[in-house]
Formats: structure tokens, C-alpha cells, sequence
């Protein structure tokens, strides 16, 4: 598993971004798994994810950030990324970021594809 971790922080929310091959439904779960196994990240307040399977069907998790998982999804399909999952965490700093969110979705798995061209 590969991961930028403080990739954003603002307002107290803090962002990083983990990403790893995944072909199924049970490979995400797999790795999403190994991902909580590590303190910090099981006491997130969102671990978000999208993947684009090799068939073309997307497979999305919100865990609470509604529409988050879409924003991941549809960059992955920009980039043509498939059998691989891509998960946005945040950890809740108190105040509300409104539609900032979702920028910094974006920009985690933007510095995601850029740091691991793949």
C-alpha cells in the first residue's frame, strides 16, 4: 500500500491519501482493512475510496462524506486508472469546510497520481 500522509490540512481537518491494486470488491475490503490496521487511520473520522475495475464498473465508498467517493471515481476514470483503489481520509478538525471538501478530495488524489504515477 502506498500513502501521502498530511497532504491537507485546514481548519483543524487533516487529509492524507493511501491507494493500493485492488480487482474486487474483496480486494478493497482487504485493503481497507490492512489500512485500519493502523491506529490513526481506524479512528478517522472518513476513509473514502473509489475504484474503477477492468470491466469499467466503479465501485465507490462515501464512510460518511457524502459524494466524496464520486469525486475519487471520476478522477480515476479522467486518468484511466483501473483495478486500483484510491482512499481519501480525513480526520475531522471541528469546523465545517462546506464545498472545500471536495477540492481537497481532489487534490489528494491529484498529489496520489502525480507522487506514484500510476
Amino acid at each position: 500500500m502506498r500513502q501521502l500522509t498530511g497532504v491537507i490540512s485546514d481548519r483543524g481537518s487533516k487529509y492524507a491519501v493511501s491507494g493500493a491494486p485492488a480487482a474486487s470488491q474483496g480486494d478493497v475490503d482487504a485493503v481497507l482493512k490492512d489500512l485500519k490496521r493502523a491506529k490513526k487511520f481506524a479512528k478517522a473520522t472518513h476513509n473514502t475510496w473509489g475504484v474503477v475495475l477492468a470491466d469499467g464498473s466503479p465501485l465507490k465508498g462515501d464512510d460518511g462524506e457524502a459524494g466524496a467517493g464520486m469525486v475519487i471515481l471520476r478522477m480515476l476514470e479522467r486518468a484511466e486508472l483501473h483495478n486500483h483503489v484510491v482512499i481519501v481520509t480525513r480526520w475531522y478538525g471541528g469546523k465545517h469546510l462546506g464545498g472545500d471538501r471536495f477540492r481537497h478530495v481532489q487534490d489528494c488524489v491529484r498529489a496520489y497520481l502525480e507522487a506514484y504515477s500510476v
